[in-house]
């Protein structure tokens, strides 16, 4: 279906104040540390960055300087193309084969350019054979849904 690999994403947890996300990610930036892809998610107590980097050795030795509370997790890192319906697409592939997603979050992109979702799920070999799988066992999307 789609160019799907197994990527480590870094959950940052961060105190609730001013210039704390500046203080990590100007410290990755530093170090020449691009970020694929991020989400940042807060509490009245503290925000949960989470987060994956193209280096990920240096991106880990990077945030343990910074001695703040962080774990690490494997998601699965689903190149999409930026149209309306690609991440209903794969949300719906793994629906029908019955993967639950845990959470998603996808970046930007350009128009007519790519973009990368993020998905955590609860059985990650299945849905990455799912989702490498030509084909899939899902309906193509219609393209021209919507065109009068």
């Amino acid at each position: 279906m789609a160019d799907v690999k197994t990527l480590t994403q870094f959950s940052v947890f961060l105190v609730n104040k001013p210039g704390v996300l500046a203080q990590v990610t100007g410290a990755l930036a530093a170090e020449k540390i691009n970020l694929l892809a991020m989400t940042l998610v807060d509490s009245q107590e503290h925000g949960v960055l989470r987060m994956v980097t193209e280096n990920v050795a240096t991106a880990r030795e990077v945030l343990q300087k910074l001695n703040l509370p962080m774990t690490e997790t494997e998601v699965l890192c689903v190149d999409l193309p930026n149209r309306p319906g690609a991440l209903a697409d794969v949300a719906t592939l793994l629906g029908q084969n019955h993967i639950n997603i845990n959470y998603a979050y996808v970046t930007s992109g350009a128009p007519g350019g790519r973009t990368t979702g993020v998905f955590k799920v609860a059985d990650q070999p299945k849905a990455l054979h799912v989702l490498k799988k030509p084909g899939g066992k899902h309906k193509e999307p219609d393209l021209h849904r919507g065109r009068r």
